[in-house]
């Protein structure tokens, strides 16, 4: 694909085929997400790659933990819930997914079934947890950069045919992603990105989150009109 052509055709993934991800296809991946710039070459960000029965484990643990009502234990610090425009932007998202599927603001039981999708990380064939050093624990920098990496991730997937999806959710339970997919002690879990083959038949794939124009989010200084 071409640049462009991937960056305005991808889209977030949250409904995958079973068909396992060759290990061969995931490398190429990695490979491009691995070119992510970051603060002078720090490159702060580890890949642990999980399929099969280790990924089945982290669903279900993760899942039984937060519906049971253990306390979230994201190793990252939190925003707490989003106000204003930040929280207009995410119910608009949650609207077109939720028109896309047929679930109506009333349905507590679809909605709940939405929501535990996203804790068994929209039960996709391969999830990529991304850590960074311990030692740079609290370095904003560090976490900025791993967000390139994770914004590398996605796009190579897509152009390689894959879809994928950031999904804090899917690592709310750390301990549990920490013991299945054995993240060493002196890295600190930031997210995962769901990935495989979408399928066709999902409505939610089609969706397209809105954005804003340019002129909304850009200020031009110094420049001629």
């Amino acid at each position: 694909m071409e640049f462009e052509e991937v960056i305005r055709g991808r889209r977030s993934i949250r409904g995958y085929k079973e068909d396992p991800v060759p290990k061969k296809v995931i490398q190429e991946v990695i490979e491009l997400a691995n070119r992510a710039p970051s603060s002078m070459n720090t490159q702060p960000w580890h890949f642990h790659v999980v399929t099969g029965t280790p990924l089945d484990m982290i669903r279900a643990g993760n899942t039984e933990r937060n519906i049971s009502g253990v306390p979230p234990s994201r190793e990252i610090r939190q925003h707490g819930a989003y106000k204003g425009i930040h929280r207009e932007r995410q119910k608009t998202i949650a609207a077109q997914l939720f028109e896309a599927m047929g679930i109506d603001w009333g349905d507590k039981a679809r909605r709940q079934d939405w929501v535990l999708r996203g804790f068994r990380q929209f039960d996709a064939p391969v999830s990529i947890v991304v850590t960074y050093d311990q030692e740079l624990a609290d370095n904003d920098v560090a976490i900025f950069d791993c967000g390139a990496a994770v914004n590398g991730l996605v796009n190579a997937a897509w152009s390689k045919g894959l879809g994928a999806v950031i999904n804090g959710q899917g690592i709310m339970q750390s301990p549990v992603v920490r013991e299945h997919a054995h993240i060493p002690e002196e890295e600190v879990i930031m997210t995962c990105v769901a990935m495989g083959y979408p399928r066709d038949d999902f409505a939610a794939n089609e969706v397209v989150s809105q954005r804003r124009i340019v002129d909304e989010v850009t200020q031009f200084v110094g420049f001629e009109d």
